[in-house]
Order: structure tokens, then sequence, then C-alpha cells
């Protein structure tokens, strides 16, 4: 019987991009390597617990969902969750970022300074800029002055980063453009905190760190696995958590998220042939499966 592994998620080191599996055995992702898998047969997919412990019900959590907890995790996991505001207290330094993720799409965020570019990374940031650093309160304060001020929102869909990676600006310096402005504009503003300190704009681009240059037009997404599924194909780029698989002759997104919670094995066929839904434009020792 084939062995079956179960992954934990897309993890960006300084080394690029790699898959962990739940023993915490690394695969490196680069660029012309066959990702190739099978969900096993007859198989669930089930909570994989919160802040490092498994969910005691080993709840059924659903295919499409990209956090795989049942209600009871996710509330656990997000108790003490700077995103989720639930830490006021951290003594930590943050970083205020704007960052881009094709034409339109500019958001604004934090950071733990000592996370460097790891969230932006993990994100699909295909270019950012830091605004400045300080306190956890002074860099949420900072946050909420751009959003109500200049309408710059905290978030971007994964389906709009997704349809447009394959259409952007060919240069660093146009792909920068509109962070620039809005840095302009942003420093320009009244009302900052006094103990956040602003930094000058400095872009860094992510786009061949992605290999997003030449990059292929996806056709579509997975929308999720089911028991039985294959996903197979050539890896042309990663961007945050989403391989871009060349298979049956055309590109298809997945998002390693999706991934978590079931056990997966070897893929025994080739092709796609989990759900896929269709982008309608912009809006020695096995280390591990493969």
């Amino acid at each position: 019987m084939a062995r079956v592994w179960k992954c934990s998620g897309l993890r960006w080191s300084g080394d690029g991009p790699v898959l962990v599996w739940d023993d915490g055995r690394p695969s490196a992702l680069h660029r012309g390597k066959r990702v190739a898998f099978e969900v096993a047969e007859g198989g669930r997919r089930t909570c994989v617990g919160a802040r490092g412990h498994a969910c005691p019900a080993r709840a059924v959590v659903p295919g499409r969902s990209t956090g795989a907890r049942c209600e009871e995790c996710a509330r656990l996991e997000r108790a003490h969750s700077v995103a989720a505001d639930r830490i006021a207290d951290d003594p930590r330094p943050y970083h205020v970022y704007l960052a881009w993720f094709g034409p339109g799409m500019v958001k604004v965020g934090i950071t733990a300074v000592a996370r460097g570019s790891a969230r932006l990374l993990e994100q699909g940031a295909v270019c950012f800029s830091r605004l400045g650093t300080g306190p956890l309160m002074a860099a949420r304060r900072t946050e909420e002055l751009l959003r109500a001020a200049l309408g710059v929102p905290d978030r971007i869909p994964y389906a709009e980063k997704r349809a447009v990676r394959s259409a952007l600006p060919a240069t660093a310096a146009e792909r920068a453009a509109e962070i620039e402005e809005l840095h302009r504009r942003a420093t320009a503003l009244g009302g900052w905190p006094e103990s956040l300190e602003r930094e000058p704009f400095r872009p860094v681009d992510h786009a061949g760190v992605f290999g997003l240059a030449g990059l292929p037009p996806a056709v579509g997404e997975v929308g999720e696995l089911v028991a039985g599924g294959v996903v197979s194909g050539e890896l042309v780029a990663v961007a945050g958590p989403d391989l871009h698989l060349m298979t049956d002759g055309a590109v298809v997104v997945l998002d390693t998220r999706l991934m978590t919670g079931w056990e997966l094995r070897p893929a025994r066929r080739t092709g796609c042939t989990v759900p896929v839904r269709e982008f309608r434009g912009p809006t020695g020792v096995q280390g591990g499966l493969f």
C-alpha cells in the first residue's frame, strides 16, 4: 500500500517556497518540478486543529475551506491572533506597508519586523514598500488612517490576484508606480501616531522570486480537492500560497491551503481531475510526497 502523506502548508524561507509535511519534512518547490498527488479514495478532509494541537473531535471540514479548521478550532486559533486584533500588548515592533498585486490592487497592512518580507511573500505581493515602523497599536492606527483617508483596503481577494498575474507590467518601475504615488499621499497626511517612525519609499519587487516573467495565462483555479481526485502538472510559478501548474496543456492554479487536512499519496494518473473554477477575468528517504 502506498504511503499516505498529510500536508501542513506552504512556507516561504530564505531559499524559496517549500511544502511542509506533518512530520516536519519539507519539499522544495522549484520551477520545472513535477507536482503530482492523488487524494486517498474514500478519504475525508479532517480539521487540522489549532495552535499545534490536534482537533479533539477530528471534525470533517469542507473541501473549499482554505483554513481547514472546524468552528471551535478556528476560534481557538484566532484567540491570540494579531490579525484578528486579539493582542493589544504585543511588545514587538511592527512595519506598516503598502503592497501591490496588480493594476488597481493595492492594500495596506502590518507585519512584525522580525518576519522580514515573509508576510508579503505569503500573500503573493508582487511588490511592496514599507511606510513606517513602531509599536503594534501605532501601526494599527496608521493602517486605519490610510483606510479612512485614502480608501486603501486591508485585503485583496485571492481570486483577483490570480487572474492577473500573467498580464502584469513588464518592469519593476511600472509595477511600483501605484504604491509610490500612494506612499507620497500617505506621508502627506496628518494624524500619524508620534511613536511610528516613517520610512522612505523603497520598493521591493517579487516578480522574479515568484517566476512571473512570461507566465502563461491560467484557465482557472482548483475549487476544492475531492476523494480520489488527482492533481498533476509542471510547476511554472509560485506566488503566495498558489502553485501555477501546467497540466494537460493549460495552466491551473492550486491554492496549497486546500491540501491541508487530506490524506495524499503519489499520483498513479496524470492530469487534473478535481473541480476547477474558470477564470472570467480580473475582479533516499522520501522527504515529502513529491
